[in-house]
């Protein structure tokens, strides 16, 4: 009798308790369960995984280029326009995605595009080495016409150059490329570095999207050494575009303590008239991001975005990275073409072809981070996007910085480095450009 006492009173109390916490748990605000900070870890604050994050926003491509050409190619085109594309791979290719856009807007004929000879990036492969040149013809049909060879009359001369590359601000193709147009019949040209796209009609800028990202595959054969290297790849793994090389760190003007005499010495050369910022210039020259994390710094960051010390990492890179064991002796299962690939077909590759087995690797890999914003990163994280690869996120260099400046170190550091990547990954910041993709809530 007395136990059946005791016994009712404590039933009570655990379905009370019972009953308490289920209310809390469904009915409690939506940032308690989801805010990534919060943890039930009394040791530690406990970090997920970056990816494990629900996004609020993606980027997605737009309607109105992934629609049927509604505008029907003019009968008579204006002449021929031939797109000039210098540097390196991801660049020529940006410069090709533009020329699309401009052949369309001026009603041109585009020739096949000329990728210069650029000793610079040890390169010798023309268009037609890399891409397929069939299916690009092929896919482009009804948003802009695209030949191979010119008409006899007109091939036996030279295109007249007009030079785009350094127009800035309020230029305008129409307005200053048009009548040389007009007037030659047959033109090239080196795209704008800054364009006024915003004039373009929709489309015009179909066509740009077109010819970027779903008119551009790899040659069969480049694709097939494309394919063995990602099979290569231990799965799953994670794709870094690393760029701590001499060039860049030399473009970039900016200073670093530590670093290897090796090191030092190939920033030195290559310099040229480069020098570096000093004292306050320098300060805010690197507190506004100008500065490419060292592979010690990536890795601190990727720590503090909680990617697993064990995580396979595909460097997507050439073969001039500096101080690489600042990342290595942290992430110790680094891979790269090099070490993947042995065979004589790639031994003889050159710089272009080379950058496109990085270019495939990323967009099929699971997980894509890039430590800068350059050619390579857009054309990668907007080619993931239209695919539906959301595990795309840029480093923050300007934030590293900042934070740093301020004293912040240790696990200080951590949280807000985890903070800031966190809303950038949930808001889809820097996961494609806004010229052929529209932003959607989820």
């Amino acid at each position: 009798m007395i136990a059946s006492t005791v016994r009712k009173p404590l039933f009570g109390v655990t379905l009370f308790t019972l009953s308490l916490f289920l209310i809390l748990f469904f009915f409690a605000p939506f940032s308690f369960f989801s805010d990534p900070s919060v943890t039930f870890n009394s040791s530690r604050r406990a970090r997920p995984e970056i990816w494990s994050i629900r996004r609020l926003a993606e980027w997605r491509p737009c309607n109105w280029w992934l629609q049927p050409p509604t505008n029907a190619l003019p009968a008579k085109a204006n002449g021929y326009i031939r797109v000039d594309c210098y540097g390196g791979l991801n660049q020529m290719r940006r410069d090709l995605c533009d020329g699309v856009g401009i052949a369309r807007l001026l009603n041109a004929t585009l020739v096949l595009p000329k990728f210069e000879v650029a000793a610079y990036w040890n390169e010798s492969s023309g268009f037609e080495d890399v891409f397929d040149v069939d299916f690009f013809i092929q896919q482009m049909k009804g948003f802009v016409n695209v030949v191979k060879e010119l008409p006899i009359e007109i091939a036996t001369k030279d295109p007249v150059r007009v030079d785009c590359s350094k127009r800035k601000g309020q230029f305008d193709y129409v307005e200053s490329v048009l009548p040389s147009l007009l007037k030659h019949g047959y033109i090239s040209i080196t795209p704008a570095m800054s364009q006024r796209r915003d004039r373009y009609p929709l489309y015009a800028k179909a066509a740009l999207c077109q010819g970027c990202y779903s008119a551009l595959r790899l040659t069969s054969t480049l694709e097939k050494k494309a394919l063995e290297l990602l099979e290569a790849i231990p799965k799953p793994f994670l794709s870094l575009h690393l760029r701590f090389e001499p060039d860049m760190v030399a473009y970039s003007q900016c200073e670093y303590s530590g670093l290897s005499l090796a090191s030092a010495k190939a920033i030195d050369a290559a310099r040229v008239d480069r020098k570096p910022w000093t004292g306050e210039t320098a300060r805010i020259w690197r507190n506004r991001g100008k500065c490419p994390l060292t592979p010690n710094e990536t890795a601190f960051v990727l720590e503090a975005l909680a990617i697993p010390t064990n995580t396979t990492i595909y460097l997507a890179a050439g073969d001039g990275l500096m101080e690489l064991e600042g990342l290595t002796s942290v992430y110790t299962h680094v891979v790269t073409k090099s070490s993947l690939l042995s065979g004589e077909d790639f031994t003889t590759m050159h710089g272009n072809t080379k950058a496109a087995l990085d270019y495939y690797v990323s967009i099929n890999s699971d997980s894509y981070m890039a430590t800068y914003f350059g050619n390579m990163d857009k054309m990668v994280a907007a080619m993931r996007a239209f695919r539906g690869l959301y595990k795309t996120i840029f480093l923050n260099r300007k934030a590293f910085a900042l934070l740093t400046s301020q004293g912040f170190k240790g696990k200080e550091l951590t949280e807000a480095l985890w903070k800031v990547h966190r809303d950038d990954f949930i808001m889809g910041r820097g996961s494609a450009l806004p010229d052929c993709f529209c932003e959607f809530n989820v």
